[in-house]
């Protein structure tokens, strides 16, 4: 039995991907990751060696941010309780995607996941009032190798279904187009 819904993107590689769901009275059960199912259906031989979760606010915007070079991470992220519109950028020089953006609503209700390969860009803005987003990473992360592009870059033109002004870091205010990054 495939446990994996699997919707392929305009973005090579990413992937956005529901389990299979077990509801009863008593509540639900899925599996947020199985490595077999990602080897066998999705073709993808993935080893994740950290977890980060955080938790946001209504109308916080994080993002976008990646690492460079041999430290670049492939993610799974999903949402653990609330809403977020999610986003990702193609920064991989020679993708036929090259500076091509996805977005896509993930929830607690929904349950879907995005798996985002080596080279993206990624942020998310918060729909609920809260919400907690939890992404596994297939590489460590290294504060030399972070890169971030601004997230309302007019040349990328992000739809962030923005309710009023959001709320940034001031190092995400700080952040370049994707131009300057990527001449």
């Amino acid at each position: 039995m495939e446990l994996l819904q699997v919707e392929r993107t305009a973005l090579y590689g990413c992937l956005v991907i529901t389990a299979k769901v077990f509801e009863d009275d008593r509540g639900y059960f899925y599996e947020t990751f199985n490595r077999k199912s990602f080897e066998d259906q999705l073709n993808l031989n993935v080893e994740f060696v950290q977890d980060n979760e955080s938790l946001s606010t209504k109308g916080v915007l994080r993002g976008l941010h990646f690492q460079k070079g041999e430290h670049a991470q492939a993610k799974l992220v999903r949402v653990v309780h609330g809403s977020i519109v999610d986003a990702v950028v193609d920064c991989r020089t020679g993708s036929p995607t090259f500076g091509q953006h996805l977005t896509v609503e993930l929830s607690s209700e929904n349950k879907k996941q995005l798996f985002i390969p080596k080279g993206f860009a990624h942020g998310f803005y918060t729909l609920s009032e809260s919400a907690i987003v939890n992404y596994k990473c297939d590489t460590y992360y290294n504060e030399h190798a972070e890169g971030g592009i601004r997230y309302d870059d007019p040349f990328l033109g992000i739809d962030w279904q923005l309710q009023g002004k959001p709320i940034i870091s001031e190092k995400d205010a700080e952040l370049p187009n994707f131009k300057k990054v990527f001449p």
